[in-house]
């Protein structure tokens, strides 16, 4: 295993930056990216040939949810962020951005510490967080100064979901704030007495089954949603960022208002590009894997983001990985019944006594689905192999855009010298069929189970340290490192 203070140097490869591939040698020095060019001499530094290889910017997730407490449905996220980071690092990401959500009991900064101390002796990669804006008063709004200076510079607004969401003037005093102290608020976009009403009117009328999830969410609802939130912030001339968009609909929002001049960015995730909602006509055991927030959409909705994300108005693609087993999902146990470990073996857990003796409500079901360790090779195989993406697009829009959206670029999402030695080694010729049984999420399904795709990490380094090499886990828990961001680094923001 390469040492993070040994010199390094990656020959033969193809670069891959968000604006050029270029063939060079590349060579890394104390953990960091040194120089690059053709035949650099380093007397006594140790050599990868990555002939045939793609070499790029470590992948960065900016939403993902490792072991999060659902508290309406009793359940935790069955990856936590041991399990969590070492998906993935197989998958070719070396940092994520999680969340912290305060109890009604905690501070934000006391919520913060919990966090961040979880994260601290498990995470195998680099780790920054989201603060969640979750309530409006004097003592949270008050906080928003130290959170940004303990290094988060970026606050989830709920418009949905009792007990995290905010009313509209909640929401107009948190941009408020917000903009006062350079931070960026991150929006879950639904119409939640839309979704109220929906689900009322369907569990009246004995509308029970899985199949009624995205009835209860329609396009609509995140449409309004997206109009009024960026209707409020044109108010206080604050940028936003989408999160996980899904519809169509969204997207004509965002370009209204963008031509107007209001700065908007936005996410979408593999599933909102490749699944459609037909995976809820079936039986509610297997349609349960698809309950998430917003649902799965048309096809027609899945070309719309693709355009979208070629076109630049979508600049991220994150995975919102919140996995909870089947046996959560369908209510048969509080907590996973088995846990991954990171040399792919598996530990078997002591389940709980059941606590739902029927199958549950489509309601009820946690929403979440995995997908942190699959996310650059079905972006790589239905993005750059069918003529979707660039090779440049393709890593704009799983590291650079994402790092620069969040105040860590250029240490992260670049081959600068001087950036960190976060790099993956991407064989475009090799071949995997998706299975839960071989990937390393904690998770008994994958929402791609049985697909095959063409692209794969074969070597993944995190600060000059290799982590992963040929399919073998080579990190540590806790070598994880947190990343302070500032918030002036997104006064850039296009």
């Amino acid at each position: 295993m390469a040492s993070e203070h040994l010199d390094l140097v990656i020959r033969n490869g193809l670069l891959v930056t968000a604006s050029e591939t270029f063939p060079a040698d590349l060579l890394i020095r104390a953990g960091k990216i040194h120089a690059l060019g053709r035949g650099i001499r380093a007397d006594g530094a140790a050599e990868i040939d990555a002939r045939g290889l793609l070499v790029m910017p470590g992948g960065i997730d900016s939403h993902v949810h490792l072991q999060y407490p659902q508290g309406r449905h009793r359940v935790v996220s069955s990856d936590d962020w041991l399990t969590g980071t070492v998906a993935a690092a197989h998958g070719g990401t070396t940092t994520v951005i999680d969340f912290v959500e305060a109890r009604p009991d905690q501070t934000w900064m006391q919520a913060f510490e919990v966090r961040l101390a979880e994260a601290a002796s498990q995470a195998v990669i680099d780790y920054a967080f989201h603060m969640a804006f979750n309530r409006v008063d004097e003592r949270s709004l008050g906080e928003v100064q130290s959170v940004v200076e303990a290094g988060i510079s970026s606050f989830k607004i709920y418009m949905a979901y009792e007990g995290i969401r905010l009313e509209d003037d909640g929401i107009l005093r948190a941009l408020e704030q917000l903009k006062v102290h350079g931070a960026l608020p991150l929006v879950h976009a639904e119409n939640h007495a839309l979704i109220r009403y929906l689900t009322q009117r369907h569990r009246a009328v004995g509308h029970t089954q899985v199949r009624w999830h995205p009835h209860v969410h329609p396009a609509a609802g995140e449409a309004e949603a997206t109009y009024r939130i960026l209707t409020l912030a044109a108010q206080l001339d604050i940028p936003v960022h989408i999160a996980h968009v899904s519809a169509a609909q969204v997207l004509d929002v965002m370009r209204m208002f963008r031509a107007n001049g209001q700065p908007v960015s936005g996410e979408v995730c593999p599933q909102h590009l490749l699944l459609t909602e037909a995976l809820y006509d079936q039986p509610d055991e297997v349609a349960v894997r698809y309950v998430m927030a917003p649902p799965l959409r048309s096809a027609a909705d899945n070309a719309a983001l693709w355009q979208a994300l070629q076109e630049g108005l979508l600049d991220c693609v994150v995975t919102d990985h919140c996995p909870f087993t089947l046996a959560q999902k369908q209510g048969r146990r509080r907590t996973a019944e088995f846990r991954r470990l990171p040399d792919g073996g598996v530990q078997t857990m002591e389940p709980e006594a059941p606590w739902a003796e029927h199958p549950l409500a489509f309601d009820q079901v946690p929403g979440g689905a995995p997908g942190i360790e699959t996310r650059l090779p079905l972006l790589y195989h239905y993005g750059v192999r069918t003529g979707r993406l660039s090779l440049t697009q393709f890593v704009e829009c799983t590291s650079t855009a994402v790092a620069r959206r969040f105040g860590l670029y250029p240490r992260k999402g670049s081959l600068m010298p001087g950036a960190d030695a976060d790099l993956v080694l991407f064989d475009p010729g090799h071949t995997v069929t998706l299975s839960a049984t071989t990937l390393h999420q904690n998770c008994d399904y994958t929402p791609f189970e049985g697909w095959t795709v063409t692209g794969w990490p074969c070597m993944v380094l995190s600060r000059g340290e290799i982590i992963v090499r040929d399919g073998q886990f080579l990190g540590r828990p806790g070598r994880g490192e947190y990343l302070k961001r500032a918030p002036d680094a997104l006064a850039a923001r296009s």
